[in-house]
């Protein structure tokens, strides 16, 4: 199988990079690392300040350590078995946006206010990791559907931390629990709009590979 990218690794425009750039193992690597540290330290502070919003981010963090780890796994194998493999991570990216939409329900008939303090610093912190994993794959955002969902899942994060932040200055103003439980929600239909374009992209490698 061919694996051609432009000078330096970069694939931005090659949907069929394969990831076996050595660099591009080794960013996979520290991305893994950011993201189980900020699951970790995420779950705690949701628990802390009742937030539903950081509760889910930090749902997300957990769910990317474990498909990034599978992503950095599959590099190299044929290419139906990373179909495979992506076809699995877009199925657990829309149950995990069903989650995250169950819960937001449950937690409208609770209606228990945040501490929207603790929601803003850990959405600052979790945006800077999330930055910081964003740019590192910025030249790799684009590749078959193994790679292309390890960059939906790190963008998403991203937009998700400004929501969080967003959530919490709705909190402090209002001292509502409401626009934590809209971010929430906002974030699961992120998450079930990513796992649609995956899932597409994944079952159309998968379908030609099985014709060949």
């Amino acid at each position: 199988m061919s694996e051609n990218h432009t000078h330096g690794g970069c694939c931005s425009t090659n949907p069929s990079f394969e990831g076996l750039d050595p660099a591009y193992k080794r960013i996979l690597w520290l991305v893994i690392g950011i993201n189980a540290a900020m699951f970790a330290t995420e779950t705690l502070a949701g628990y802390l300040a009742n937030s539903q919003a950081l509760q889910a981010d930090a749902l997300d963090f957990l769910a990317d350590t474990f498909t990034y780890g599978l992503s950095l796994a599959v590099i190299g194998m044929p290419a139906r078995t990373r179909a495979k493999a992506a076809l699995f991570k877009g199925a657990s990216l829309a149950l995990m946006g069903v989650w995250v939409l169950g819960s937001t329900l449950w937690q409208t008939l609770v209606l228990q206010t945040p501490s929207a303090e603790v929601m803003g610093v850990m959405a600052i912190l979790a945006f800077a990791a999330n930055l910081a994993s964003v740019l590192l794959l910025m030249r790799y955002k684009d590749g078959d559907a193994n790679v292309r969902s390890v960059w939906l899942c790190s963008r998403n994060d991203m937009l998700g931390n400004m929501a969080v932040m967003a959530a919490a200055v709705g909190v402090f103003g209002t001292g509502a629990a409401w626009p934590d439980l809209f971010v929430a929600a906002i974030m699961a239909s992120l998450f079930l709009t990513s796992a649609s374009s995956i899932l597409r992209q994944a079952w159309g490698e998968y379908s030609s590979n099985i014709k060949l």
